[in-house]
């Protein structure tokens, strides 16, 4: 298995039991992948921008603060309406970037359009996160960078207050990241960027989607008719009115508990055509025994209390990896995931972190370079560590439904994308708030 770090030891949170079907309707808070991409794009525009429905959660709140040092003007106050307007990028300023992928990969390009020094630096597994390949590129687009280590954390942004722009050649293998932060201020590079990918494929596609939808929305002109290869031409980003959109990876365990219970758990506030992989969950859902439709009262996922085991390539969806996990656990036969090997850089190396906290529940599972094969069995209750990483003790919530007395050694990483997932849950679960 790869290197995992323990957290700290906290008061653990018992995952509460299902005795009932679950029956809910939910708003959750909106999505940290639109909220990252339109602060950044609002931030390099040419006028004021307003996030409506924006998420308020520590990865975000790093991003907005990371632009708001570089010069942006945030304000933030308001849950559910934050305004941005752009100002003169500047340095000297430091970048906490916490845990975020987000905020590592997108504002280093933006600091290369600032005029100063910019640091960044973040929590101790931040610097085990994928970053050489930007930096990389960054430096072979005219940005100056100092790496103290290894192509990862800290490192010090030496802008210019202008980045030259042009082709280059990255591996985005490791995430799809990585070239969504080129793409994202490419706009405001001399020559706007030429990006190609070389090696394994990127995963996470519906994530690039997403950049490239919200980047033509601000006014880019931006061509992906090639595989591997975005075309971002140099212009002007227009300041706007973004909606912010419910985030569907944090809606996963809730449509997974659904499934578990053979309950109806609602996501209210779902558009009608989605920046996000709707199309894919809905399918890995209906093949593990779920029912999901969509009205004008949201998105409904219906279960029958039985869960199907499931063969699926998550190489597009990773996210969803450890969620699923859990309801593999619970099913009446065998999963096999594959197509993840790239989560082992994420927040922990998830699939060593599940296959070895799943292990010391009970479970009969097999971790693969890039994925896990789970041959279901009963469970026992136990302390089921997070490292750190929010996905974990969603996994641990989904499998607690069914199994009595798993404890989460740390439910309050959940704050790095919902900090209302606590109670939200126990609520659903108990039917008290």
């Amino acid at each position: 298995m790869g290197n995992l770090t323990a957290t700290r030891p906290l008061e653990p949170w018992t995952a509460p039991t299902a005795s009932d079907p679950v029956a809910v309707t939910l708003r959750l808070p909106g999505s940290k992948s639109m909220t990252a991409r339109a602060l950044v794009l609002s931030a390099l525009a040419n006028g004021p921008s307003t996030l409506s429905g924006p998420l308020r959660a520590r990865d975000t709140e790093l991003m907005a603060a990371g632009l708001r040092g570089m010069g942006a003007h945030m304000s933030t106050s308001d849950d559910e309406r934050w305004l941005v307007r752009p100002h003169r990028l500047v340095g000297p300023a430091h970048v906490d970037v916490g845990l975020a992928g987000t905020v590592m990969r997108f504002l280093p390009p933006v600091a290369g359009l600032a005029d100063g020094r910019i640091t960044f630096d973040g929590d101790p597994q931040a610097r085990t996160r994928p970053l050489g390949p930007l930096i990389g590129a960054l430096r072979s687009l005219g940005v100056r960078i100092d790496v103290a280590g290894d192509g990862s954390l800290p490192l010090a942004v030496l802008g210019a207050g202008h980045v030259a722009g042009g082709e280059v050649v990255i591996d985005a293998s490791a995430s799809s990241q990585l070239v969504s932060g080129l793409l994202l201020a490419a706009p405001r590079f001399d020559r706007g960027v030429v990006v190609r990918h070389v090696g394994p494929p990127v995963p996470s596609a519906p994530h690039l989607r997403m950049t490239v939808q919200m980047l033509r929305a601000a006014g880019a002109a931006v061509d992906d008719t090639v595989p591997d290869l975005w075309a971002v031409e140099p212009g002007p980003l227009s300041g706007r009115g973004w909606e912010i959109e419910p985030d569907l990876s944090g809606a996963v365990p809730f449509f997974a508990a659904a499934l578990v219970t053979g309950g109806e758990v609602t996501l209210q506030g779902w558009p009608r055509s989605s920046a996000q992989p709707v199309d894919r969950l809905r399918e890995l859902l209906q093949r593990m025994g779920g029912d999901v439709t969509l009205s004008t009262d949201g998105l409904t996922v219906r279960g029958t209390g039985v869960v199907h085991g499931l063969e699926a390539d998550l190489s597009d969806v990773s996210e969803l990896t450890p969620a699923l996990t859990a309801l593999a656990m619970l099913a009446d036969s065998p999963s096999r995931f594959t197509g993840v090997a790239h989560i082992r850089g994420h927040e922990t190396d998830r699939i060593a972190a599940l296959a070895r906290e799943f292990a010391a529940l009970g479970a009969d599972l097999t971790e693969s370079r890039d994925g896990l094969e789970i041959r279901p069995r009963p469970l026992r209750g136990g302390v089921f560590r997070t490292y750190a990483d929010h996905r974990m003790a969603h996994a641990a919530a989904v499998a607690g439904l069914a199994v009595p007395g798993i404890e989460v050694d740390d439910v309050a990483c959940t704050s790095k994308t919902m900090p209302e997932f606590p109670a939200l849950w126990s609520a659903m679960v108990t039917g008290k708030s």
